[in-house]
């Protein structure tokens, strides 16, 4: 197993640039990190981790790349092996990072070309955290569609070493990396692409504060409150102004005891959508939201390449 031990960030690749930074560094609650970079910002939250969110210009939204995190050189250099033994394209071999806050780490490909970084010895924030009314603290989960939901579950844990902690029907699979419940899930979809990333906040209160800002920026939940059945976690989403969803989320449920637990499959029916009934399921307007547009990745498939002007 490669010995991964957390989600650390999500990268997104939009062409409305400008205004989807001001929505998170105003609105939704995140500070921005000073880089260098021109076409590129960083954003943390209340905890630790370097960033959180790094948007990216570009002429098409999508994924540009998920991060998680490794114990040390050793883990990366050991994972690279690994991946390499089993036929996984490497798109960045093991080296000292060049993004934002650092660190040592790796690149490659899923089978659906969504890149992903695993990295360790990333700078951790300790500059006094600008207090707001709601504080994200960190990544929550992401979770990605996919055009073929067996093959991806195989590939992230056969390969990748997550686990799977349960499924929604034969819709989605919820998978982790730790004792939380999950830190991706997959959904299956006619194209791959982001279906939602979640943001945790400490409490309900902080969530409900979280709607009213939003509000009061002209936007409207997108589907919530509520409370999930898979995940036990009281739930919020809404729609950036780049289009992407994205999920305001606290209580996530801890996996106790990992050796006796076993996957449980939820029916998908309006009551374990929605525990307390206020929500429902999502509405056709939610789903076409969280559907995303197909994701080609932005790594030519044929090349080690990037296809974008800036890596």
């Amino acid at each position: 197993m490669l010995g991964i031990t957390h989600l650390r960030h999500i990268g997104m690749i939009t062409p409305n640039f400008d205004e989807q930074a001001a929505f998170y560094e105003k609105v939704w609650g995140l500070d921005r990190v000073p880089a260098p970079e021109e076409n590129t910002v960083y954003f943390r939250g209340a905890g630790p981790e370097h960033h959180i969110l790094s948007l990216h210009k570009g002429e098409q939204r999508g994924l540009h790349h998920i991060s998680f995190g490794m114990v040390d050189k050793n883990a990366v250099d050991r994972a690279a092996g690994i991946l390499q033994s089993k036929g996984v394209r490497i798109i960045d071999q093991p080296g000292y990072l060049d993004e934002a806050g650092a660190g040592y780490g790796l690149r490659f490909v899923d089978p659906e070309n969504r890149v992903i970084e695993l990295s360790a010895w990333v700078e951790v924030q300790t500059s006094i955290w600008n207090k707001k009314n709601v504080d994200p603290v960190k990544l929550n989960h992401v979770v990605m569609n996919t055009r073929d939901l067996d093959m991806i579950v195989k590939f992230y844990t056969d390969i990748l070493g997550f686990k799977v902690t349960d499924w929604s029907e034969h819709q989605m699979s919820f998978l982790r990396c730790n004792r939380k419940h999950h830190s991706i899930a997959f959904n299956q979809e006619g194209h791959a692409s982001v279906n939602h990333i979640a943001y945790e906040v400490d409490s309900v209160d902080e969530l409900m504060r979280g709607i009213s800002n939003v509000r009061k920026a002209g936007l409207s939940e997108l589907w919530g409150p509520g409370r999930h059945g898979p995940g036990d976690n009281i739930f919020c989403y809404f729609q950036d102004p780049g289009g992407f969803v994205m999920e305001y989320t606290c209580y996530l449920e801890t996996i106790e005891d990992e050796a006796e637990w076993r996957a449980r499959v939820w029916k998908r029916v309006p009551h374990l959508m929605d525990q307390w009934g206020i929500a429902g399921p999502p509405k056709p307007e939610a789903r076409k939201a969280m559907g995303g547009e197909p994701d080609l990745g932005w790594v030519d498939a044929s090349t080690s390449e990037s296809i974008m002007s800036e890596k």
